[in-house]
């Protein structure tokens, strides 16, 4: 299914560290489990990781359907974490919203960089829109 309009990018406010959390954990459930990470210092991790400073959630048609975590270090603009809500999934709205954070780096001179997972599903789509492994780790 593809999107009608481009998803919409707002700063996020404290009240919306629950929604993330939801959102983190449900997409970050099975890493968790097979990594056999614990849980409660997943959350406390979690915690001390998301910045309302660096979060922007993502609406449709006001409507949330997501969020993502970025910040600018050493001229390059980062991409955290990017999770949209499962029910919402492939239908382009993490396509949209990356599209926009080349866009805005580009505009500002700067290269995109992100890490991911390396059996997550979106790793797909980061490699259809250019992004190229330049290093792993275990």
């Amino acid at each position: 299914m593809a999107l009608t309009s481009r998803p919409a990018l707002r700063a996020a406010h404290p009240e919306d560290f629950d929604y993330c959390a939801r959102l983190y954990f449900e997409g970050m459930d099975r890493v968790i489990k097979e990594l056999n990470l614990n849980m409660d210092s997943q959350v406390t991790d979690f915690r001390q990781r998301w910045d309302v400073e660096q979060v922007r959630i993502i609406t449709l048609q006001d409507t949330y359907v997501g969020w993502l975590q970025s910040f600018v270090k050493d001229d390059t603009l980062f991409l955290g974490q990017l999770f949209v809500d499962s029910a919402l999934r492939r239908q382009g709205i993490g396509t949209g919203v990356v599209k926009g954070l080349i866009e805005e780096a580009a505009r500002a001179g700067r290269a995109v960089m992100l890490g991911v997972v390396k059996d997550n599903p979106a790793l797909r789509l980061y490699e259809r829109l250019g992004f190229r492994t330049t290093h792993e780790d275990e």
